[in-house]
């Protein structure tokens, strides 16, 4: 079976072929470059030397929810309808799943080299794994185990929880927040555009000068000996350290934590210095819970494209992997 796989970012669109349970081609072709996704997948096609009929099936993985024939994507310009997207490629399967069901499914395929540990332990046997990934936005989805060996993933959007506040300085950037946005969710700070709020945010409550334009600006000063760089960045990873902690307790994720997305893996020697570990596990009564409970940062390439592979896979093998 020839299938394509894509995963949908709101800058690029990444595609592969998956062929024998294995992805292939891979491309990255930016968004803006095309009016609709089918642009973009005859502009892969024709890139890698295949028509458009060699397709048995294609699978999107993209941000939001993916029910119902109409879908636009949230963070770019793209639409489509699956009638309308199967007829003009001649498909007859189209799967659409949730960008971080694909980035779950995705840790079921990680191969050696592909994990740091940032808290030893020993997975709890037929446990939940929480995966939960800062990018774009803040990603979170639960993989529960199947009696077959299968994982299904379930999606959610844990990013949109209340921020929490475990300090006093936790409270006064909180209000400073919420002067601003009223609600003020997690993935308002733990984002790319999160941790540029968060430094921001911060020199407006210290009376500092906000010098810094970018997140990537933010976390190369921090890395560069700008102690109050470090110290903004040092608050992103407790506050994840804090919404990790947090859905390990809602979802029971004895099975370990998987860290996903494009910030941490960039500054993975400073996280694992950071007060991530003791706020993780920073719950009162019930901060012996984690003992046991290990954390890796995922520094794969592609888990995206892999895990909508899986679930491509599963749904042609009638396993229910995730939605």
């Amino acid at each position: 079976m020839t299938a394509l796989v894509g995963d949908i970012g709101g800058t690029n669109a990444r595609f592969a072929l998956w062929r024998n349970q294995q992805i292939e081609s891979v491309r990255v072709m930016p968004t803006i470059d095309y009016p609709r996704p089918e642009d973009a997948i005859r502009a892969y096609l024709q890139g890698v030397g295949l028509g458009v009929d060699v397709l048995q099936a294609v699978c999107l993985a993209c941000a939001g929810p993916v029910s119902g024939d109409e879908f636009a994507f949230t963070n770019n310009h793209w639409r489509l309808s699956r009638k309308a997207f199967c007829e003009d490629l001649g498909l007859s399967n189209l799967l659409l799943v949730n960008d971080f069901t694909a980035m779950a499914l995705g840790m079921t395929r990680l191969r050696e080299g592909e994990l740091i540990e940032v808290c030893s332990g020993q997975s709890e046997p037929g446990a939940a794994r929480l995966v939960i990934g800062p990018g774009t936005g803040l990603g979170v989805a639960t993989l529960l185990p199947l009696k077959d060996g299968a994982w299904r993933a379930l999606p959610g959007e844990g990013g949109h929880v209340c921020l929490p506040i475990g300090s006093a300085r936790e409270a006064a950037l909180w209000a400073r927040l919420h002067g601003k946005f009223g609600h003020v969710n997690a993935e308002a700070i733990l984002s790319g555009g999160g941790l540029l709020e968060l430094y921001r945010t911060s020199c407006a409550l210290d009376g500092e000068q906000s010098t810094l334009a970018t997140p990537a600006e933010v976390t190369a000063a921090a890395l560069t000996g700008d102690v109050y760089a470090a110290a903004v960045l040092e608050q992103f990873c407790v506050w994840l350290g804090r919404i990790a902690g947090d859905n390990v307790l809602t979802t029971g994720a004895r099975g370990g934590v998987y860290i996903a997305g494009g910030i941490v893996p960039r500054f993975v020697e400073f996280f694992m210095r950071s007060g991530f570990s003791q706020s993780f596990r920073d719950k009162g009564c019930m901060s012996r819970y984690f003992d046991n409970i290990p954390v890796w940062i995922v520094t794969a390439k592609y888990p995206g494209l892999e895990g909508a592979g899986v679930a491509l896979q599963q749904l042609l093998e009638g396993t229910p992997g995730g939605d």
